[in-house]
């Protein structure tokens, strides 16, 4: 496929994929290919901060149910002039180019207890992104016809029966509060006990033009129960978060998408990829995220060529309309290829018509052995939604996730 047009824009989802509302671009006389990210919707109107913890309360979580600040997360802050008492009243709204933590070990998301209350949940919005048969060099640089829409179809509730690995993303940026999806995937480093989440890189990194984003929070099957927007004006935080709300307390993205994510024009899609680590905000009874949902997605970094694929099952909280981001959705379709630029590797594209929102969702294909596994993510889509596009992952994607595993290998 060529490389998209300069003049093409394209419009992240915010945290899901990022697939939102591009404004249109002038009119041109070519037809131009609108790429958005899956992702997030903002509502700073409420993203009022107000923590309803102590600073002591805010970090790691310890053995006895108290969040602790582990010592290299402290030190972290003073470098970078960080009080954390302010902090969690407030100062992490700051988003001044200069003060916004852009570089891989930047990373710092201390816990604000309680910040992640059902109201802030629901308001929050969807980012505006052959010599072996199986050898995948001749999909480089190649794009197949657009695929015809599939209409995403609802997760039957409970979401912890019929899809236990997904969740909702919930972060703060410039734009305000914001929302993906993610999926928990297994751990090398621990086996049967993993702590590892993986998202889209634009749910936790704005890429060339910002940082790292801030309190980043997963919750397992949220809304479990599978209420409506109007069931949940006055549900508990136990009714939305069933599994708890478990804070970031590591993430890491490709270099790729540091250095070449963009909002618009698909930039960096082919990378958009992260994996984080996370930790109970509540502390708990020392049982893994793994072993609390009782499951986790093992990640195969050598996918099959797209001609070897069957299906793929796209899983994600769509929140631009027609959704609302309360509901689980997917989407199941034999995938085609995308490429948006010919020097990077050609995405995986399916039908779909799953919005913003569903950034960083799992895509999930079953192998020879008939066992699932996450071979993708929800990274772009056309402003008009029917399609989404995800990247394929390979040596780059490997790396990140080794090393996040490796992090935490020791403790």
């Amino acid at each position: 496929m060529r490389p998209i047009r300069p003049s093409v824009t394209a419009r992240r989802r915010g945290s899901a994929r990022r697939t939102g509302s591009p404004a249109l671009a002038a009119l041109a006389l070519v037809s131009a290919l609108a790429l958005t990210a899956t992702g997030c919707n903002g509502d700073d109107a409420h993203a009022d901060g107000k923590p309803s913890a102590s600073a002591d309360d805010a970090g790691g979580s310890g053995g006895d149910g108290k969040i602790k600040i582990p010592d290299d997360i402290r030190d972290k802050l003073k470098e970078h002039g960080i009080d954390l008492d302010k902090w969690k009243n407030g100062a992490w709204k700051n988003w001044d180019k200069d003060d916004w933590l852009r570089e891989a070990n930047d990373f710092i998301n201390p816990i604000i207890q309680g910040l992640w209350d059902p109201d802030r949940m629901r308001r929050a919005e969807d980012p505006d992104k052959g010599v072996d048969d199986n050898d995948i060099s001749g999909d480089q640089g190649v794009t197949d016809p657009t695929p015809a829409p599939v209409k995403a179809r609802a997760v039957a509730p409970p979401y912890h029966a019929n899809a236990a690995t997904a969740g909702k993303l919930f972060f703060d940026s410039p734009e305000g509060t914001m929302v993906c999806s993610a999926t928990v995937v297994e751990d090398p480093a621990h086996p049967g006990k993993s702590d590892l989440v993986w998202t889209a890189g634009h749910c936790v990194h704005a890429g060339k033009k910002g940082g790292w984003y801030r309190n980043i929070a997963f919750v397992p099957s949220y809304n479990n129960a599978g209420k409506s927007a109007d069931q949940l004006q006055n549900a508990t935080r136990e009714e939305v978060a069933p599994y708890g709300v478990w804070w970031v307390d590591w993430a890491q993205t490709s270099d790729q998408w540091i250095e070449q994510g963009g909002a618009t024009g698909g930039q960096g899609a082919s990378y958009d990829f992260a994996v984080m680590h996370v930790t109970p905000e509540k502390g708990g009874s020392g049982k893994s995220l793994e072993e609390t949902v009782g499951s986790a997605l093992p990640v195969n970094f050598d996918a099959p060529a797209v001609p070897k694929v069957e299906s793929i099952t796209a899983t994600g909280y769509p929140a631009a309309p027609p959704y609302d981001g309360q509901l689980l959705y997917q989407c199941q379709d034999k995938p085609g290829r995308l490429s948006v630029k010919a020097s990077d590797p050609t995405m995986y594209r399916i039908g779909c018509t799953m919005t913003g929102g569903s950034s960083g969702g799992g895509w999930v294909e079953r192998g020879a052995d008939g066992k699932p596994a996450l071979v993708s993510n929800t990274s772009i889509g056309p402003a008009t939604s029917g399609w989404l596009a995800g990247p394929r992952l390979g040596p780059v994607a490997k790396g990140v996730y080794d090393s996040v595993s490796k992090k935490f290998a020791g403790q």
